[in-house]
């Protein structure tokens, strides 16, 4: 079992930046795969962006070029730099680990884009 503590999400204007953060209870050197995912009221969850082990990420098309997902093994952390964040940008963000054959989900937070 590995805990996922999310950072708070917040608003920002449309145009601007806002980096998520996603602690990991384990040695994220021993999780496969860390990835951040977003989902709207009444609409199913999607992948934005995942990084593995070793280091290979992969973006949503939506979110390419203008989000960076990153990691830093010594603290733990998986971070989601979102810059020319859009209003379509707007949903409440998960942070998801694939460890022990396992998926692990953190709570959401709310991502507000104004405007």
């Amino acid at each position: 079992q590995v805990q996922l503590v999310v950072s708070v999400g917040g608003l920002v204007q449309a145009g601007g930046s806002l980096r998520l953060s996603c602690a990991a209870s384990e040695s994220i050197a021993s999780i496969k795969t860390i990835a951040w995912y977003r989902q709207a009221p009444g609409k199913q969850r999607e992948l934005v962006a995942g990084i593995t082990n070793a280091g290979i990420t992969n973006y949503a098309d939506s979110v390419k070029c203008r989000f960076t997902i990153s990691r830093d093994n010594a603290k733990n952390t998986v971070y989601l730099q979102m810059n020319s964040l859009k209003t379509e940008d707007k949903d409440s963000y998960y942070c998801n680990a694939d460890y022990l054959n396992r998926e692990h989900w953190g709570e959401g937070t709310q991502v507000t884009v104004s405007s």
